[in-house]
């Protein structure tokens, strides 16, 4: 248990059976009536954003979120094999559990998954990885231009957009958190 006064950003609460993540929040004091929190609060599972205030000092419930790091393995069926780096355990997560970062998962890949009374809720992939593009159509000769992108798809199998100058077999810096292009990797 804990108090609104304790709320950091990343605490997970347990309100009314459901996992919330505190993204962000406020104390305010106005000049009559109490003080409250006002906070943004995102589902866990679902990722869904909500707007909540509470009270000043009103007891919240955190939920007990184990962070450990794991090890992608491979994909059997609809679910992610992770391995614990440090009991070796493996864990099935679910597709949908890892939802859109699931394109940019690499076998043998390191990751932090958060687990809840041994449930998976979510997995934090690095914010960029490396990977190589397995099919881009050729740029043009000349085609050096500033600003035009093609479609590229990467060894993951996922699709994203890329210089005209960056050809098939290259490797590629990706955000993870909104598949954009950020740039060639030299060397290696």
């Amino acid at each position: 248990m804990a108090t609104t006064n304790d709320l950091k950003n990343g605490m997970v609460l347990n309100i009314d059976g459901q996992l919330w993540s505190v993204v962000e929040f406020q104390h305010v004091k106005p000049g009559k009536g109490g003080a409250f929190v006002r906070s943004k609060l995102k589902n866990v599972l679902s990722g869904k954003v909500v707007d909540r205030t509470f009270n000043a000092g009103t007891k919240v419930e955190t939920a007990n979120v184990d962070k450990r790091d794991m090890q992608y393995l491979y994909k059997e069926g609809e679910d992610f094999v992770f391995m614990d780096m440090s009991s070796y355990d493996q864990i099935h997560v679910p597709a949908a559990t890892i939802g859109a970062g699931a394109s940019y998962l690499l076998e043998n890949q390191d990751t932090v998954v958060a687990l809840h009374e041994g449930t998976p809720l979510y997995v934090e992939l690095p914010a960029s990885v490396e990977l190589t593009i397995s099919y881009t159509e050729p740029g043009m000769q000349g085609d050096r231009s500033t600003g035009g992108t093609k479609p590229a798809t990467l060894e993951t199998g996922a699709e994203i957009a890329v210089p005209l100058f960056i050809v098939t077999g290259e490797k590629v810096k990706v955000d993870t958190r909104d598949g954009s292009y950020l740039g060639r990797v030299t060397g290696g």
